[in-house]
């Protein structure tokens, strides 16, 4: 299955996540910060980033707009996964490259089938 990297500062809701991309057969890796979140990426070359937007120091927004303008990282889809949900900051997450964006709290089956759209 796919390696999917969580950035969440909320070691609650990366639990959460961790156990529904687990439980499907997903490997995950972990950055509590925007900054760890873009260098993880580089590094390990997930197959999917999901992107909490509220972080201290490199916001979801920022970290997000890195991976998508970096060729090294451009090819990683970004989904955002975050309690903001109006409709500019959903706006503003898919300009800033995100191929989705999710409100939390999160339904397992819709984080899955998001998931699998995005990586299809």
């Amino acid at each position: 299955m796919a390696r999917v990297l969580i950035v969440d500062d909320s070691p609650t809701e990366t639990l959460k996540l961790q156990g529904m991309l687990e439980k499907n057969g997903h490997e995950v890796l972990k950055a509590d910060n925007g900054a760890d979140g873009v260098a993880l990426a580089k590094d390990q070359k997930p197959d999917a980033v999901l992107m909490d937007i509220v972080m201290p120091g490199l916001n979801g927004f920022q970290a997000t707009r890195q991976l998508s303008k970096d060729p090294a990282t451009s090819h990683i889809p970004v989904i955002i996964v975050t309690t903001k949900d109006q409709e500019t900051d959903k706006v503003w997450g898919r300009r800033q490259g995100a191929k989705d964006y999710l409100t939390k709290p999160i339904d397992e089956s819709v984080l899955m089938k998001t998931l699998q759209s995005v990586l299809s």
